[in-house]
């Protein structure tokens, strides 16, 4: 079978690549990184006038989902453009609170803000472990513990990552929203949609690693040529692509499907062709690639992070493998 993009979906993504390609975003990520969050709200306000955020929500409560393909080509382009904050927990926050029936004053408050671009939630549980993503700008964070869902308080100090952009914190205290194993099930739920969109971001942060560094090979030259021009580099490159290609299918296919073990498998390839991306990046790009000041770095950084969050390749890979009955 050979699945495409219907011209709408794919003309979606072509007027998100515009609009955040003319938005100015490693300034946004820059300030964000900074505890400036004023351009990435800035940012998000712009993608909600577009409709991204709603495709999150239901129907029910003013959005427009959930429509995974559509969310699948948007948060490609969100990678592509490294647009920072908590886009992927945001949504994810979204069908929890959205699977909860106890939790229904929770989601009437919360969710039309969502879809309208007003409210970043942040969340943790299930896959992401006890840290929060950007929950000191978050207007709410969201915390699923076993059987109880609570809303924090207030989060501890912010910890240090590999991306400057992702703040990390553990969050504290809180109002109980709901209680009892319907809260695990939606939390396994809302983690697999997390992992889901992950996967979705890397692609799109090694598509513009990829597309970068092709550029920049064809300009640098050595040896009176542009070193793209070398077997080695073009090998290099061409493997960073294979594995791009290849995860493309499998998270279009996780958006149709929804099965927990094709999300693992599509999160695995995808974080592992990003991060294969960004050492070829690193590497080819030599000396100036280590630089903070290159834009290069807003994407190097974040292939590693993105990898690992909502379930690293070890957990990915015991998923795929439990689903097809084979031993780890």
């Amino acid at each position: 079978m050979r699945f495409l993009l219907d011209a709408e979906q794919a003309e979606f993504g072509r007027t998100l690549d515009r609009m955040l390609g003319a938005a100015d975003t490693p300034a946004a990520v820059r300030a964000w990184a900074d505890g400036d969050a004023g351009p990435g709200r800035a940012l998000w306000a712009r993608l909600a006038q577009a409709g991204v955020f709603a495709l999150a929500v239901p129907e029910a409560y003013e959005g427009l989902g959930p429509l995974p393909v559509e969310l699948a080509v948007a948060y490609v382009e969100l990678g592509r453009h490294a647009v920072p904050g908590p886009v992927v927990e945001t949504a994810a926050a979204a069908a929890l609170l959205a699977a909860l029936p106890e939790a229904t004053g929770a989601a009437k408050e919360w969710l039309p803000r969502i879809a309208a671009g007003d409210a970043l939630l942040s969340l943790t549980g299930g896959a992401s472990g006890a840290y929060a993503l950007d929950a000191d700008v978050a207007d709410a964070v969201l915390v699923g513990d076993g059987d109880t869902l609570r809303l924090a308080a207030g989060c501890g100090p912010l910890r240090v990552s590999a991306d400057p952009a992702r703040r990390l914190s553990v969050p504290e205290g809180g109002e109980v929203l709901a209680r009892g194993p319907l809260v695990r099930a939606a939390v396994a739920r809302a983690s697999d949609l997390a992992a889901f969109l992950t996967a979705a971001q890397s692609l799109g942060v090694g598509l513009e690693l990829l597309r970068r560094t092709v550029e920049y090979v064809g300009q640098r030259r050595q040896f009176g040529v542009a070193i793209g021009s070398f077997q080695v580099v073009k090998h290099r490159l061409a493997d960073a692509l294979v594995g791009l290609e290849f995860a493309r299918p499998l998270l279009f296919g996780a958006a149709l499907t929804r099965a927990p073990a094709e999300v693992a498998a599509a999160k695995l390839a995808a974080g592992e062709a990003a991060y294969r991306a960004a050492r070829a990046a690193l590497q080819l790009h030599g000396a100036v690639g280590y630089t903070q000041e290159l834009d290069l770095s807003l994407w190097l950084r974040k292939a590693r992070p993105l990898r690992d969050a909502w379930g690293g390749p070890a957990a990915c890979r015991a998923r795929v493998t439990a689903d097809l009955g084979v031993a780890p």
